[in-house]
């Protein structure tokens, strides 16, 4: 397999041509890099804390606001409201 790279302004970017747009008969997808060692343990309600690698103390996940909301979810009732997956999930794309 053969690509050729590019400079993308924060690093490089590197394009294989495939016919098709995706993996054709006899290529074989390159080894996995990394494999993220994650523990999850469930709380009350929505609450979650997760422990991620690289982090010394734990991630805590839940619901607040239009979150809470939308999972119908009293704000009130919550008594500990944290910020949602999907909160990370922005954060991260956004950096």
């Amino acid at each position: 397999m053969s690509g050729d790279a590019s400079e993308s302004g924060s690093g490089v970017l590197v394009h294989f041509p495939v016919a098709g747009g995706g993996i054709t008969e006899g290529e074989i997808m390159s080894d996995v890099v990394y494999v993220s060692k994650v523990r999850l343990e469930r709380k009350v309600g929505p609450l979650r804390i997760a422990y991620l690698p690289g982090e010394p103390n734990p991630v805590i996940f839940s619901v607040h606001g239009a979150i809470a909301s939308h999972y119908k979810v009293d704000p009130a009732k919550l008594t500990e409201p944290h910020a949602a997956t999907i909160d990370y999930v922005i954060a991260a794309t956004a950096g």
